[in-house]
């Protein structure tokens, strides 16, 4: 597991770490390991063409200080800078002084407000000056100063983003979208500093013009946007200056599961267990109209855990014949003792749904509530003052998020958290980056590897699962984060079950490869 930690947590551990350590020492440290990455990004340095897009402040001086180490090892190197009177000075000297090439671009006003993801995080760099053969264009880009530039960026094996650090907000700015989509559409590949610039780094959220990067190489720690937005971050890399023991005391704004962290939690039979010690989980689901969801949900049940999964429903007589295991009857009046239930895909929002609703509720043990039970506790005030404070994990999309919590908007952990304080339970915000936020703030987020997961009935699935791990013992934050990512590890492996390039699966693939994501896991806790 490791933490997320914010723009503001990030700043409040530096400032404490530059008061034990000489000035430029973390800069330093951190354009080394960018310049590494980028070196093994590359797989070789000499002859490469490298184009850095420079903003302001420490951003930039990151990466012209990497840009100046791999110009000292063989690679042509230039710097765009977009923002030239508030160029990183040490940085810029260090680059020109390993006779790396610049080229500054001055806008035709007033430079961009502080900040601004063109003119790049807050800073007061003096102006750079200029020396003999420094510049290999300039003016303005009004005036047609572009044109080196993204020539410059077109020909590049690779650039480096260091447009605008973790203090940006909002979407690029001229010129800067400009150049980034020169990249793009050369198939240039970028390499971010830090994170992708016009990316949120709190909320992964985009509002415009930003950077999708091939590969993030971040400092210090890994930060929310790392998760919240992978698909634009690529792989990350960390490269740990020594910012760790300036964080201890901070509580992470949320934290990731590793595959090892739910291989060890996840729950097996011992020697002394029996069908009944490993939990047994009640499934409510499905109907005449969606007996699939019945079936997806307590297959998935049965392949989670070890333990018993009993079902009620109108759709008995189809989970028999999929899973003759499962104890089916057709009324949960009926239903026998169990440590759990889920309850809600394809139950319907009628009158018969509430009641199976409010039986599962008199049970008086851990729930997880989805789709149609989301829908009614939306409903009714009554429903929703029940659940409080008691162990239930829901697991709403968007849009059901909406109804029962209001509108999700740009800030996923945001919104998951106040919901889960404000309903007293276990929030999972599914997405692909899903978030699950307990009552008392504790955050997980997924990032999925893919998007393989996104089909009709993934979710009944995801619920079967929850279900078996909460009837297991399972505390729910725990129980909802190891399924999460179960789930999403069992989509990569049904999309890929008949090799590379992977293909669509539907969700009964999903829920076959089950066993395959459990057994992948537990050979990451194990280490084999």
């Amino acid at each position: 597991m490791h933490g997320l930690h914010t723009a503001d947590q990030v700043r409040a551990a530096e400032a404490a770490m530059m008061r034990t350590v000489g000035d430029g020492v973390l800069m330093r440290r951190a354009a080394a390991g960018l310049a590494h990455h980028v070196r093994e990004f590359l797989g070789a340095t000499y002859g490469r063409r490298v184009v850095l897009l420079v903003g302001a402040g420490d951003n930039g001086g990151d990466a012209l200080w990497a840009g100046a180490e791999l110009r000292r090892r063989g690679a042509h190197v230039t710097a765009v800078l977009l923002a030239p009177d508030r160029a990183h000075p040490a940085g810029l000297a260090a680059l020109r002084a390993a006779r790396g090439r610049v080229l500054a671009l001055h806008p035709p006003g007033p430079a961009a407000g502080s900040g601004s993801a063109a003119g790049g995080d807050t800073g007061t760099g003096s102006d750079p000056g200029t020396g003999p053969g420094d510049r290999i264009g300039t003016g303005t880009p009004a005036a047609g100063a572009l044109d080196p530039a993204r020539a410059l960026v077109a020909g590049a094996d690779v650039v480096v983003d260091g447009i605008v650090g973790i203090s940006g907000r909002g979407a690029l700015r001229d010129p800067a979208p400009e150049l980034v989509a020169a990249a793009d559409g050369a198939g240039v590949p970028i390499v971010a500093c830090d994170l992708p610039s016009g990316v949120d780094c709190d909320t992964g959220a985009t509002d415009g013009p930003h950077v999708r990067a091939a590969l993030t190489v971040t400092f210090g720690c890994r930060k929310p946007v790392h998760a919240l937005a992978a698909p634009l971050c690529g792989p990350v890399r960390l490269v740990d200056f020594g910012l760790g023991p300036f964080l201890e005391g901070i509580e992470p704004h949320a934290r990731v599961l590793s595959d090892g962290d739910v291989g060890a939690r996840w729950p097996v039979p011992g020697p002394d267990d029996d069908k009944y010690s490993q939990g047994v989980v009640g499934i409510a689901a499905g109907s005449a109209t969606y007996p699939g969801a019945a079936v997806l949900a307590a297959g998935a049940a049965a392949l989670a855990t070890s333990g018993m999964v009993r079902f009620a429903g109108s759709a008995a007589d189809e989970v028999r014949r999929h899973w003759p295991e499962i104890v089916a009857t057709g009324d949960i009046t009926d239903a026998g003792r169990t440590q759990a239930w889920a309850v809600g895909p394809g139950l319907g929002t009628g009158g018969q749904g509430r009641a199976v609703l409010e039986e599962a509720l008199d049970r008086g043990v851990p729930l997880c509530l989805d789709a149609d039970a989301i829908t009614l506790l939306a409903q009714d005030a009554h429903l929703r003052v029940r659940i409080h404070g008691e162990p239930v994990v829901l697991t709403p999309h968007a849009g059901e998020f909406a109804r029962i919590a209001g509108e999700v908007g740009p800030d996923r952990i945001g919104a998951a958290r106040r919901a889960a304080a404000d309903l007293g339970v276990t929030v999972l915000l599914k997405g692909n980056a899903t978030v699950v936020a307990a009552p008392d703030g504790r955050v997980l987020v997924d990032p999925a590897a893919d998007s393989w997961a996104a089909t009709a009935g993934s979710g009944d699935v995801l619920t079967g699962m929850i279900g078996a791990l909460l009837a297991a013992g399972l505390d729910p934050w725990w129980a909802a984060g190891c399924a999460t990512l179960v789930h999403a590890r069992a989509a990569t492996a049904a999309a890929r079950e008949h090799g590379l390039p992977p293909v669509p699966a539907p969700a009964s693939a999903m829920q076959a490869a089950i066993p395959v994501a459990l057994r992948s896991v537990r050979s990451a806790a194990s280490g084999h």
